[in-house]
């Protein structure tokens, strides 16, 4: 008599499957992306937010160009705005990065990351993606400076090619930047606090640079805190780029200060996120 052996149930073989989603770069990458985009949806549902990036930099080269102007340039604005608008560049670039800071700040605060970390997303992916989306406000902050400037009678001397480039860099070194404010954020109880710290930060460096006035034109020991300023650098490769001037050495040392600024603060932003939320 023969006994027949009733087949095994077949066991499903995927159900590591959504851990492998949820890791690597490509899980990364794609998770970042889709949080950019609910950034970006945020922004355009509040304009307002985008007003440091619009109306505040016109404001400030219309103030630097007409209250300073003529008597920094010897009475020759147009001059004084050849000079000015790539250093005003850097720095709308650099107060752009505080709005970060303080948004994530508030998305903490109000239990936004609570929701993201109940998600199947990388852990990182809610920072990254915050910082990506940044782009449109770097951008919009170079569109705005050159188009009102073109207005106001500035001219990029050296053709489309480095003006792209300047364009390119200042966003560069803007992402770059901004992960300080992502790491003050993160230590900060308020939003409020990001502002008053990233500020007591910004200032200092945009106004003791090159941006206004030439270096030479400074006493001797802010020329030797100026020169160690990660602005400087900036300001005088976007001013060869735009205008005229050396572009190669501080080239250089802007990208080292860039890759020094994500060495540095990267991980110190991840791992005050790790702690905060």
């Amino acid at each position: 008599m023969t006994t027949q052996i009733a087949p095994q149930p077949t066991v499903p073989q995927h159900s590591a499957a959504p851990d492998r989603h949820k890791r690597g770069l490509p899980a990364l990458i794609r998770h970042s992306a889709a949080l950019a985009r609910r950034s970006l949806i945020k922004t355009m549902r509040t304009p307002e937010a985008l007003i440091d990036v619009t109306i505040q930099p016109v404001i400030f080269l219309l103030l630097f160009t007409y209250l300073f102007g003529g008597a920094i340039a010897d009475g020759n604005r147009h001059a004084y705005l050849q000079f000015l608008l790539p250093g005003m560049l850097a720095q709308s670039l650099a107060m752009g990065g505080v709005a970060l800071g303080q948004n994530l700040n508030a998305d903490i605060e109000k239990g936004v990351f609570d929701r993201f970390r109940s998600l199947p997303i990388s852990r990182s992916a809610p920072l990254v993606g915050a910082v990506v989306a940044d782009v449109i406000r770097y951008l919009t902050v170079c569109v705005v400076m050159l188009t009102f400037g073109t207005i106001m009678g500035f001219r990029v001397e050296t053709g489309v090619l480095p003006a792209i480039a300047a364009v390119a860099l200042s966003i560069g070194f803007g992402l770059c930047f901004c992960w300080i404010s992502v790491w003050v954020g993160m230590l900060v109880r308020t939003s409020g606090a990001v502002q008053g710290i990233m500020f007591l930060l910004v200032l200092p460096l945009t106004f003791g640079s090159n941006v206004f006035v030439a270096t030479d034109t400074l006493p001797g020991w802010l020329q030797a805190f100026v020169s160690v300023n990660p602005i400087t650098p900036l300001v005088e490769t976007i001013r060869g780029l735009l205008v005229s001037g050396p572009v190669a050495s501080p080239l250089i040392v802007t990208l080292i200060w860039m890759a020094g600024l994500l060495v540095v603060f990267v991980p110190l932003a991840l791992r005050a996120y790790a702690k905060r939320a």
